[in-house]
């Protein structure tokens, strides 16, 4: 079952498809957003602020994300902590 995870500002993403969660600042990365900057493979969730945070997705796609990757991948232990507790069902 997929579960959305928040990644600021109210936006959502499907967490089955998270690679990985990272910073910014590393020159990889920086090469990676550059490379996909103005295709649809860029989606920018930062509202205009700072990127912290870049999230690779397992269809090519990398997210923007104005949290840090900390806080990511805390929601991201807790809704799947949450779940296996059975907590999320009814």
């Amino acid at each position: 079952m997929a579960r959305l995870i928040n990644i600021g500002f109210g936006n959502v993403v499907n967490s089955d498809k998270i690679v990985a969660v990272v910073s910014p600042d590393a020159a990889p990365v920086k090469r990676m957003v550059q490379s996909v900057k103005g295709s649809n493979s860029l989606v920018d969730a930062t509202q205009g602020r700072k990127t912290k945070a870049v999230i690779v997705m397992s269809d090519d796609h990398l997210i923007l994300s104005a949290l840090q990757p900390e806080t990511i991948a805390r929601r991201f232990g807790e809704a799947y902590d949450f779940e296996d507790r059975g907590e999320g069902h009814e």
